[in-house]
């Protein structure tokens, strides 16, 4: 490890030839020559089950997509202020308006009239270093944001309903004809043992152990992570994950509420995985627990995600150019751990996060895919699922063809356009978020 530089004398540099006696070797050689080789060690194809997509099913004709984007702008001089940004969107189209747009290229115009009637999007902003809110600290700050954030009154009116009502729906199994008289204990952000809870849909209270104001949205633990004038970047990220998950399960309560029988023609599409990492897991059962119910009510929800980076898509990158036109793959726990994170873990990979089986769907040398398709058997994760484990699974690969683009490999439209509203690009949006946050970091 070098030396860094510093405001009198430079960095120190590393060797230009130190490396030649470590070329001469056999093994070194024989290394960089299969590293060159795209068709050195591929996975063993007689482990890869690939299967024939059904041609039966009826395709969803209105569809809802959700995404999220988030944008950390730090001050380079100490103490190297920091403030976060998140934007979620949640996006609605119908299957008449899709095949209006060019999948090669789409009319901006198209695309713009498109997102003026169908998008909706939140935004909030969190301290993360050294940013002052007078009268707060960073902790409590971030944990009232958070909070209020949920409770964003102009996103809760234009949905016809509340992200928190979303919450307390989910949480308190509202759902059911029994649902939760009281949330599941966790640990309270003053005294920090864990007795704190909430009666049926309550959204604040006090803890029964010190009497301090907790909210709802604590039992996700995110405090855990912070200190008094410190959060991580990884609070942000949380927060983005648990809202994204709220927004598309919004027209899910609703039309739950008011007519389930919309249900059965629509599609919701989530960008990422379904899961949810950590404490945010909490969230994770009753959502099993609601398909598993749903699907018993003869209501299934057609659900799917799109993973588009991480090891399943890697994974698939290695797989998917050998494997046939329109097949399917869904690994098993035994494949993932082996395979795919090259574990020797005796656990059930995700069986406490998440709540979709992985799937690899191939179209086309162009539309290769990884989603996730949620279970519904006795409301437990299933171990080595089959396409009769995954819910409305006809439905999804009926209107997948449908929602296709050309513009990207292996991109919905629907997420695609969601993306198009949420993102904080690096460039420009990041720019005009420095400029925007420039004098609440330099303060």
């Amino acid at each position: 490890m070098p030396y860094q530089g510093g405001n009198r004398l430079p960095a120190e540099k590393a060797s230009k030839l130190g490396h030649l006696d470590v070329i001469r070797s056999p093994l070194v050689q024989q290394l960089c020559k299969n590293f060159n080789d795209p068709n050195c060690c591929l996975p063993v194809s007689s482990k890869i089950l690939w299967q024939n997509l059904p041609n039966s099913g009826n395709e969803a004709n209105i569809i809802f997509s959700t995404d999220g984007s988030l944008q950390v702008i730090e001050n380079r001089q100490p103490p190297h202020k920091a403030i976060a940004f998140v934007k979620t969107v949640l996006f609605k189209i119908d299957q008449h308006a899709i095949s209006k747009l060019d999948r090669e290229t789409p009319n901006p115009f198209a695309i713009r009239d498109l997102m003026s009637d169908s998008a909706l999007f939140h935004a909030t902003a969190f301290p993360l270093r050294h940013a002052v809110i007078p009268g707060k600290t960073i902790y409590h700050a971030v944990r009232e944001i958070i909070y209020e954030s949920i409770k964003d009154k102009g996103l809760n009116d234009a949905i016809d309903g509340a992200i928190m009502e979303t919450l307390k729906w989910l949480v308190y199994e509202k759902w059911n004809p029994t649902p939760k008289t009281q949330l599941e204990k966790f640990g309270c952000p003053h005294c920090k043992e864990n007795v704190a809870t909430l009666q049926f849909d309550e959204e604040k209270g006090k803890c029964p152990g010190c009497n301090g104001e907790i909210y709802i949205t604590d039992m996700f633990g995110l405090h855990l992570n912070m200190q008094d004038d410190f959060a991580p970047n990884q609070v942000a990220s949380d927060y983005m994950s648990v809202n994204e998950t709220l927004m598309i399960f919004t027209p899910i309560r609703y039309f739950w509420e008011t007519n389930k029988d919309v249900l059965k023609n629509c599609l919701m599409i989530k960008d990422g995985p379904l899961s949810l990492r950590a404490t945010l897991a909490k969230l994770a059962a009753p959502i099993r627990r609601f398909f598993r119910f749903a699907k018993e009510s003869e209501v299934e929800i057609a659900m799917i995600g799109q993973e588009k980076s991480g090891m399943f898509y890697d994974h698939l990158q290695l797989i998917g150019n050998t494997a046939p036109n329109y097949s399917i793959f869904i690994p098993n726990n035994e494949y993932i751990r082996s395979e795919i994170q090259h574990s020797n873990s005796i656990g059930i990979y995700g069986q406490d996060t998440n709540y979709g089986a992985k799937v690899f769907i191939k179209y086309n040398d162009y539309h290769k895919m990884v989603i996730n398709i949620p279970t519904g058997e006795k409301g437990e994760f299933v171990n080595n699922p089959s396409s009769a484990n995954l819910i409305a699974f006809e439905r999804i690969i009926a209107t997948l063809p449908k929602i296709l683009s050309n513009r990207y490999e292996g991109a919905l439209f629907p997420i695609e356009l969601a993306n198009g509203v949420a993102s904080l690009s690096t460039y420009p949006s990041a720019k005009v978020l420095k400029l925007f946050s420039k004098d609440a970091i330099e303060k």
